[in-house]
Formats: structure tokens, sequence, C-alpha cells
């Protein structure tokens, strides 16, 4: 009896631990969602264009592929509103002329990459109200579309940015601001793209959209957590920029910016509504950029020539050079960082201190760097919107998931674009490399139902191991990275071999038999993955009861 009496209370304990950690909770987490770093061919380690995303929030994380397909003249594509989310249920809003051929592309929250090695990485930015359009029944593209019409439309990045200008001006964009890092196998340009206004009709003549793309140089990294970062236009410089004929046009229509003021325009500050005082006042934002800087490059002399300074030095740069060349790891990195080690380190918060029974202060098991508001609350934590004491670090406990890929040039397109795919954050995740040209991916990884826990989902097991992770989390995450880490380092070693045997098989036997040989293996890949995580819910389960984990 006394034993059943203890079992039900560590029940209970694991429970409560359980709904202070529950799954998808965006409203604990900070309202700044998505990181995104991209590397230019020069400054990669093996001349890949690196993209990535970190995608926050509660999205749809069922990985589909989109099949290349042809369509009759007279055909018309369907637009659609909430196309991000499977619940609730996209509505169609309207709809287009369909082209005659569209690509093969990776459907997901936001649409990652097509078959010629185009990829999307994707992150809001909010940005000027003044621009907000809110009439659907005129403006109807919103980011997740565009992302659909520009992955099944594009060869290369430059054509893609320039089909999703052109259908959001012509269609009108409904969405807030938005910036897309959108990467080929030569170069990698960042679109940031507005409303032009509540007012706006689809019949008024003018274009119901501002965006603006700039070229990375091909030896710097990018990186950008929520926050406009194109500042000075150039449209005269078409090799690093496009952008809306008009932008100046509708700043001035809508009053957000006034030539007569003596100010130069800056993008950023008049569109995205980043000044100076941004950087340094919004530290979720401000320190996963300060973060990735320390990380890709500390040695570079940063603002004003005193490094990377989080506050009072807020001017960051577009893009740097980083001190090295960067791999895909290290921008992995940059994804799952927790600031552990920084001044920014949720860890370190005294309310974690514990007195044990001799009167010595120690680190509890239970110290996240990542807690929830009801568990900040329990520590006299401050609130994340307070800023104070809480520090948003690069990985979120909010990630649906995330990806890093790699665009090359000197590989067919079926072999030379891939991307490293894991479900929820990555601090606790596998990523698993997905080709650009795979016909398919395992069930289990198309299907994402979060209205229920669904054990023939691949999400729900890392999304499960992620909440029991953090019951312990100074006990379990150790013991998840022993198992973790190892099956990590193998698929990035597997890599050379492999791609060495789609091309061997691209070249003797065609095309079609390279993507199915790697067809099969990133899916092997996706489902062992899965059922290793499903053992390891198995695992954190009887260990969180115990309270202990083997050493």
């Amino acid at each position: 009896m006394k034993a059943a009496k203890l079992t039900l209370f560590l029940g209970l304990l694991l429970a409560v631990g359980l709904g202070l950690y529950c799954i998808g909770a965006p409203e604990d987490l900070d309202v700044d969602s998505c990181t995104v770093v991209v590397v230019g061919k020069l400054a990669s380690v093996d001349g890949s264009v690196i993209n990535s995303h970190n995608c926050d929030d509660g999205y749809d994380t069922s990985l589909v592929v989109v099949p290349a397909a042809d369509h009759a003249p007279g055909t018309m594509a369907p637009v659609y509103k909430n196309a991000l989310r499977a619940i609730p249920a996209p509505v169609q809003v309207g709809e287009i002329p369909q082209v005659a051929h569209t690509y093969q592309y990776f459907h997901i929250g936001y649409p990652i990459g097509n078959e010629h090695q185009v990829f999307l990485g994707e992150h809001t930015m909010g940005g000027n109200r003044a621009v907000r359009a809110t009439d659907l029944s005129d403006a109807i593209m919103m980011i997740e579309q565009l992302q659909v019409f520009g992955l099944q439309r594009a060869k290369t990045a430059r054509e893609c940015i320039q089909i999703m200008g052109e259908l959001a001006e012509k269609y009108g964009y409904a969405d807030g601001g938005e910036c897309l890092a959108v990467s080929d196998p030569n170069e990698v340009w960042i679109f940031e793209i507005y409303g032009a206004g509540p007012m706006w009709k689809k019949d008024s003549g003018k274009p119901g959209a501002v965006w603006c793309a700039q070229r990375v140089p091909d030896d710097h990294i990018y990186v950008s957590p929520n926050m406009s970062r194109i500042d000075r236009v150039d449209p005269t410089d078409t090799e690093n920029f496009m952008v809306t004929k008009e932008y100046l046009e509708i700043a001035i229509e809508l009053k957000i910016y006034d030539p007569a003021s003596g100010r130069n325009f800056s993008w950023r500050e008049t569109y995205g509504n980043v000044w100076p005082a941004f950087y340094s006042g919004w530290s979720s934002r401000a320190v996963r950029l300060w973060r990735a800087m320390m990380l890709l490059a500390p040695k570079h002399p940063g603002p004003g020539g005193y490094g990377w300074v989080f506050v009072q030095q807020p001017d960051y740069p577009f893009s740097v050079k980083p001190d090295k060349l960067v791999s895909v790891q290290d921008v992995r990195a940059v994804l799952t960082d927790m600031n552990i080690g920084t001044p920014y380190d949720n860890t370190l918060f005294q309310g974690w201190y514990v007195m044990d029974s001799t009167g010595k202060w120690s680190l509890s098991p239970m110290a996240s760097p990542q807690p929830n508001s009801a568990l900040m609350a329990l520590i006299g934590m401050s609130s994340a919107s307070a800023r104070v004491d809480y520090w948003r670090p690069g990985a979120t406990r909010g990630c649906s998931y995330h990806w890093v890929s790699q665009s090359r040039n000197w590989l067919p397109n079926e072999i030379g674009g891939v991307f490293w795919f894991g479900h929820d954050t990555g601090d606790v995740s596998v990523i698993v490399p997905i080709y650009c040209a795979n016909s398919n991916t395992p069930p289990s990884w198309a299907v994402a139902d979060r209205t229920k826990l669904n054990r023939d989902s691949a999400y729900w097991a890392t999304s499960l191991v992620d909440d029991l992770v953090n019951v312990y989390y100074q006990l379990a995450k150790p013991y998840l990275d022993k198992v973790r880490l190892p099956l990590q380092q193998e698929y990035y070693g597997n890599q050379a071999a492999v791609e060495r045997e789609a091309l061997r098989l691209h070249n003797e036997s065609g095309a079609a038999a390279a993507i199915d040989y790697l067809t099969s293996y990133s899916n092997a890949a996706m489902l062992r993955v899965e059922s290793v995580y499903w053992g390891l819910v198995d695992e954190l389960l009887f260990y969180n009861n115990r309270g202990s984990f083997p050493q």
C-alpha cells in the first residue's frame, strides 16, 4: 500500500511537472518567434550556400512532398489564409492563374525548398502598423502562400523574389511584416515585405505591397531574430538590391517618412520600425543577435569598433565576414543555443538555488534555461515580457521544427540540395538529411495533429522528450545527450559517403536512381530517429518517476 501511494504521489508530481511544461504553449514564451542564419558560399567550409529556420510557435509540422505538375490552360491556383496552421483549417480567400508547370517542393507550416535547391528561411518582423492591410477582400496574399507560389515557379533565388514581389503587388499583401532568406546554389538574398496600408484597394492601380531584397555578400553571414535588418536602399545597384519601385511614395503617402525632415531614408526604421534604441531595448531579439555574432564572428570589431556590445552599441551591420569558415554544425549551434555560460544564462538565476539538509546552497535539478511563466512565478523570476531576469535563447521550447539547408552548385540538384530537418527545439532533437528531390516522406512525418497525442506522429515523440527533459533538466538533459549526440554525429559523418553513392548512381543510371536511393536513405533515418525518441519517452517517464537518472 505504501509503495502504491508513493507511486501515485510520484505520478502526480510528474503530471504537475508536465503541466508546467505543457506542449506548444506560445503564451508562455516571448512573443518574438523564429530565427534565421544564412551563410554565403565563400563563407562556408565547403562552398555550400547555407540557409536555416527555427520555426518557433505552434505551426503545422506535417512535412509532405508536393510533386511537380503540369496544368492545363485556364487552370486557377487557390490562394489561402492560415495555410501555415493545420488547426483551424486553411480558408480559401481567392485564386490566381496557374502556370503551365509547377516544381516539386516540401510543404510544411512555412514551405522549405524546391527541387532546384531554392530554400526559404522565414522570420516575422511585425514592423510599422501603418502598412498593415486589413481588408482580405482586396489584399489576399499571406507570406506562406507567397512561399508556395515562389517555390512552385522559381529556379533561382532572384526569380523567386521577383515572383513573390510581383504577386504581392498585384494581389495585395495582407500579412504582417515578414522576412524570407531566399537561397540557391550560388547566392542568398534577404527579402522583406510589408503591406501597402489599410486603405489599399485592388482596383487602385497602386502596388498592394512594398518589399525590398538585399543580397548577402558571398563571404558574409547574416543573422536575424525577428527584426528588419535592411538599412540603406540603393535601387540603382541591381546586383545587390531589388525593391518595389514606389517604396518611397508609399512611405510618404502613409506618413511614415517625410523627405523634408532631412533624415536619410532607412528601410528598417521606416517600414520595420527598428530604430537604434530598438536593439538595446528589446532583449529577446537583441540578445539572440548578439549571441549569434559572438558564436560566429567574435573577433569582428562590431558597431563603433567596440566589439559586439549588447547595450549602447546597437547599430549592428546587415551582414559580416565570419572569423572562420562556417559549417552546417556551426549554424545549428546558433539555432540550438541556450545562452549557457553567458550573462544571459537563465539557469544562473538565484531562485534556482536551494539549500540542502547540510545548509549548502546548490542548483536545483529543475533549473531550466527555458522556464515558462508558471515556473518563473514559482521561483520569483520576472516575466518574459518584463525582460529583466529572463532572457530568450536562440532555441525555444515553443519551436515547431527547425532546419539547416545546403545548396551546392557543383552537384546535380537531386544531390546538391539538402535540408537537415528536426522536430521541436534543436536543443533536444536530432536533425536528419532530406534531399530536395526526394519523392516522399514517411507517413508518420507527414501528420502532426496537435489536438491529441498520436503515437503514429513523429512530431509527438520529440515534443514529448522535450517536455520530459524539462521536468528535471539538469539530470535529464545529460542523459538525453548521451543518446542524441552520437546519433547526430553519425548522420553528419555519413553524408559524404551517401552522396558519393548517390552521384555514382546518378552518373551511371540517371537521376531517378539517385532520387530513389536518397529517398530511401532519408526515410530510414527519419524512422530510426522516431523510434529512438519513442524509446526515450518511455525511459524519461521511468526516470522522472524515480526522480533520479543514471550517471
